[in-house]
């Protein structure tokens, strides 16, 4: 479910203001980037990324995407528009301290990649 285009300006208005000082504001902050980002194709990827480096930013964590099964995070992405509490545990027990692993990182993008494929 994607933000409809009429409404998508004022959408990222408001996520813009959403504040990212908690894991929680950011996971929320995430769950609604989603929903409002424009583009089907990289749509996952990219958010992967932005929250990412939210969380390098605010918290010094990032995820290890490794520690995140491709069928829960899906299946726990299309249900957080109503219910965001199973993303939240997902990426929670998935944190990590190694901002500046470089290894991790790219093991990151390979997995977003990996998400996306059918």
């Amino acid at each position: 479910m994607f933000c409809l285009a009429e409404y998508l300006h004022d959408n990222l208005k408001n996520i813009e203001q959403m504040p990212q000082n908690t894991f929680d504001e950011i996971v929320s902050k995430y769950v609604e980037m989603n929903v409002a980002h424009p583009f089907m194709e990289g749509n996952g990827r990219s958010t992967r990324i932005w929250l990412d480096l939210i969380f390098k930013h605010s918290l010094k964590k990032c995820v290890d995407w490794s520690q995140i099964d491709k069928n829960d995070y899906l299946n726990a992405m299309q249900k957080s528009i109503v219910d965001d509490s199973e993303i939240r545990s997902l990426l929670r027990n998935a944190l990590t301290d190694k901002i500046n692993d470089r290894e991790l990182f790219m093991k990151g993008i390979d997995y977003s990649y990996y998400y996306e494929q059918n």
